[in-house]
C-alpha cells in the first residue's frame, strides 16, 4: 500500500507539472489568427504587425488568415469551432462579439459560450465628419441641423448594422431627428461620397478620414472617444460638446475558443503585452492613428458588457436588421 501511495502521489505530481509547463512553452508550434475581415482591413492591418512581432519575439510562425463573409460571422465562427489549445486564434471587434447577435435572425455561434475574450489589442478613434456644403462648424450646430432638417440629410456608413451606421443613429436621436442611411461598400467609398457632397455626413475611423479632412476634402467635427484623444488632441469630444453616451471606437482584440486553458491564454495575453511595449510597435499603430491597448480578460470583458449596453437598446428601438 505504501508503494501505491507513492506512485499515486507521484503522478499526482507530474499531471500537476504538464498543465505549467505546457503554458510557459507556448507557442511550441505554428499559430493561426483568424481574421474575418478582408485582408487591408484595419483589423487586418493590426494583426499583421502584432504576428510579426510575436514571430520575431518567440520564435514561431503566426500565421494570419483572413476569413472575410458575413460581417464577420464566417470567420468568428471558424474559431469558435477550433480546438481549444492556443494555436488558433480569432481576431474580433464590436460586430462579431456585441453587435451581430441583435442584427441578425441567428448566428453559427454565441459570443458569450463560444469564445473566451484573451485581451483588447489596439483601438482607432472615430470622427465625426460634415461634408463641407453642409455649412455647419461644430457639434452644435449640426444637432440643430439635425434636429431642423430630419429625415432630409443623408449619411455614410460601411454597411448596415457597422458602428459607423450604429453612431449616427445614436447621434441622430440625441438631437430627436432622424437621417438617411446610404451604406457603400467600405471607407473609401464614403470618403469619396463625403467629398461630392453625396452625403453630409459620417462617423469613420480616423485613419479613414483624417488625411482628407486635412488636405480639405471634408470638416471633422469631433472624436467620439470618452476621453481626448492623444492622437487627435485638436479634436473636441462628443461629450464635451454635450453629447453624451455615443462612443464608438474602432477597437480590436484577440479571442480564443472556448475551453482554451486560462494558463494558455495568460501566456497569449502577457506575450501580446510583451510585444505592444516595442517603440516601433507603437509608432507603426500611431501612423494609423491606433494605439495599443493591451488588456487583462476582465477589462476586455467589461468593454463587451458596456458596448452591448449601449448598442442593444437602439438596435431594437430602431428596428436595424440584417437579412431576415
Amino acid at each position: 500500500m505504501g508503494m501505491t501511495r507513492r506512485l499515486a502521489a507521484a503522478a499526482i505530481a507530474l499531471a500537476c507539472s504538464l498543465g505549467p509547463a505546457s503554458a510557459e512553452t507556448w507557442p511550441a508550434r505554428p499559430v493561426r489568427i483568424i481574421v474575418p475581415f478582408a485582408a487591408g482591413s484595419t483589423p487586418d492591418a493590426v494583426t499583421r504587425v502584432l504576428a510579426d512581432r510575436l514571430q520575431a519575439r518567440l520564435g514561431q510562425p503566426f500565421i494570419v488568415e483572413n476569413k472575410p463573409g458575413a460581417s464577420g460571422n464566417l470567420g468568428t465562427d471558424a474559431v469558435a469551432k477550433a480546438e481549444p489549445d492556443g494555436y488558433t486564434l480569432g481576431v474580433s471587434i464590436v460586430g462579431p462579439l456585441v453587435l451581430n447577435q441583435f442584427l441578425f435572425p441567428r448566428l453559427p455561434y454565441d459570443p458569450a459560450r463560444d469564445l473566451v475574450p484573451v485581451t483588447l489589442t489596439a483601438s482607432q478613434p472615430s470622427v465625426l465628419v460634415v461634408s463641407n456644403g453642409l455649412g455647419v462648424s461644430s457639434v452644435a450646430e449640426l444637432l440643430a441641423k439635425l434636429k431642423g432638417d430630419s429625415g432630409k440629410l443623408n449619411f455614410g456608413s460601411i454597411g448596415l448594422g457597422s458602428l459607423s451606421h450604429l453612431a449616427v443613429e445614436a447621434l441622430a436621436a440625441k438631437a430627436g431627428g432622424t437621417v438617411v442611411h446610404v451604406p457603400y461598400q467600405g471607407s473609401p467609398a464614403v470618403v469619396t461620397a463625403l467629398t461630392r457632397g453625396d452625403v453630409q455626413l459620417a462617423v469613420m475611423p480616423a485613419g479613414a478620414v483624417v488625411p482628407q479632412a486635412r488636405a480639405g476634402a471634408f470638416k471633422m467635427l469631433a472624436v467620439t472617444s470618452p476621453e481626448p484623444s492623444r492622437l487627435l488632441p485638436d479634436l473636441p469630444t462628443l461629450r464635451s460638446a454635450g453629447v453624451d453616451g455615443v462612443e464608438a471606437d474602432a477597437w480590436n482584440g484577440l479571442v480564443a475558443p472556448a475551453k482554451t486553458p486560462e494558463a494558455v491564454t495568460s501566456a497569449i495575453r502577457r506575450e501580446v503585452a510583451a510585444a505592444f511595449d516595442a517603440p516601433e510597435i507603437r509608432e507603426k499603430l500611431a501612423a494609423q492613428y491606433m494605439e495599443p491597448i493591451p488588456s487583462s480578460r476582465e477589462r476586455f470583458e467589461a468593454v463587451i458588457a458596456g458596448e452591448r449596453a449601449r448598442w442593444e437598446p437602439l438596435i431594437r428601438a430602431r428596428n436595424i436588421r440584417v437579412g431576415q
